[in-house]
């Protein structure tokens, strides 16, 4: 009689907090993923939030961010993390030179950073964004992946994830997240479950690399600068396909193929176990596992905003850094010009207009996304732009934001690995969605 009692307890208990799925983890879909329009504008919630600190709270904004900025200069030595590489060695310098172009943006600004391209763009367009959207994404962040549906989802699509890309099904909410959010809040989402270890070094780099890409609203703002928006759902859906369709390619190919399969040293292992059969009922006990584990509400929205305050404080110098010297080489170098002339012989054999300044218009994309858009937003061919579109968001790696945001994680990938991995996706892109716009623009 005891013995059944308690079963009765404990299954009572567990029904009382099966509505955590179903709340949490819906406020957390709603946040991320159901585009609504307010003020004219269409966008996800989290992203409207975001604009409403940002326009409300302009006055006190940028000196959270600089606070941010020093907390994240500083970090590194003071927990002695810039020993750990030669790579996180020189990015934990870059983030001095970064705090100081940051007061140099709160006080007197020199002529050449204060030239409407250079300084006023990495602080507008990415530094203040990626300093508010991160750590507020965070909190929201918990309700999305802390109560069991990336576990519910994972079982369902693991068929697919699997085979055609190396990675858990789990790995599809980070996907999802990364393209109609941020590639920021994507890392975090990765960061988060390689830490726990649901994903190996390798499945951690090529979602990393392979899905975090920028926002579908920052695609907007590329289909405009190329004159595209008339032709939007098909820039998005190509977009969408290349992208995924590079990702499925460049993970069966070093250097993302040779990166070991191994855990976070300090998690205990939790890989992905097949599915073969019951899969929604497999799927739903997933879910309530992951339930009955989460912690208490305040301590898992507690844990995540300080992982993301963390996050978007590593990032921010050294988006004030490494993407001034980039944007800098960009503007008074010859040196995109000559890297341009890699990609010369692939823009001419699928017939790019004006192949010279197509080579160099992608090449511009590893210092800054956006770049190549401006580069080409004068080119006649509407294949062409389509094409340079594409690869703005297909490459996914460029130096002003994403690679600061990724060594912000404890993702063990090196600095070649990203340039090499940048330029396969680079060359891949241009293959594939050539034809395609040949046939569709």
């Amino acid at each position: 009689m005891a013995a059944s009692t308690t079963a009765e307890v404990s299954t009572g208990s567990e029904a009382k907090g099966l509505w955590r799925f179903f709340v949490f983890s819906g406020v957390g879909l709603f946040m991320f993923f159901v585009p609504i329009t307010i003020g004219g504008v269409s966008s996800i919630p989290l992203d409207h939030l975001v604009t409403a600190i940002e326009t409300y709270a302009a006055p006190v904004v940028p000196f959270v961010v600089l606070a941010l900025i020093v907390l994240g200069t500083a970090r590194p030595f003071i927990t002695g993390s810039w020993r750990q590489g030669i790579t996180k060695g020189v990015f934990s310098f870059l983030n001095i030179l970064g705090l100081a172009v940051a007061v140099m943006m709160l006080t007197v600004q020199p002529g050449w950073l204060a030239a409407e391209d250079i300084g006023p763009f990495l602080w507008e367009k990415l530094v203040i964004p990626v300093g508010l959207i991160v750590p507020v994404g965070a909190v929201f962040l918990a309700l999305l992946v802390g109560y069991g549906l990336m576990e519910f989802v994972g079982v369902l699509v693991q068929p697919v994830m699997r085979p055609v890309f190396r990675t858990p099904g789990r790995s599809a909410i980070d996907a999802v997240a990364s393209f109609v959010g941020s590639y920021s809040l994507g890392l975090l989402i990765t960061n988060r479950v390689y830490r726990e270890g649901k994903y190996s070094s390798r499945e951690a780099a090529i979602i990393a690399t392979g899905f975090s890409t920028v926002s579908a609203t920052f695609m907007i703002i590329v289909a405009k600068t190329l004159g595209l928006m008339d032709q939007w759902l098909t820039y998005f859906f190509l977009t969408l396909v290349v992208t995924f369709v590079v990702t499925a390619i460049t993970v069966w190919i070093p250097p993302l193929s040779s990166i070991p399969h191994e855990y976070h040293p300090e998690s205990t292992p939790q890989p992905e176990e097949a599915v073969t059969e019951s899969r929604l009922r497999v799927a739903w006990q997933e879910a309530k596992g992951t339930l009955a584990a989460a912690p208490t509400f305040g301590r898992n929205i507690w844990s995540n905003f300080r992982d993301g305050t963390y996050m978007a404080a590593a990032i921010l110098p050294s988006i004030l850094s490494v993407g001034l010297i980039g944007l800098l080489l960009a503007k008074y170098t010859p040196v995109f010009d000559w890297l341009g002339w890699l990609f010369v012989p692939v823009t001419w054999l699928v017939q790019l207009g004006e192949p010279v300044l197509s080579g160099k218009a992608v090449s511009l994309g590893i210092v800054e996304m956006f770049l190549p858009a401006v580069a080409a937003a004068d080119v006649g061919s509407s294949v062409t732009r389509m094409v340079v579109a594409v690869v703005s968001v297909s490459q996914v790696i460029f130096f002003s934001a994403m690679v600061p945001c990724i060594f912000a994680t404890d993702i063990p990938i090196k600095l070649w690995h990203l340039v090499v991995i940048w330029f396969e996706r680079v060359l891949l892109t241009i293959l594939i969605a050539a034809p395609l716009a040949h046939l569709l623009v």
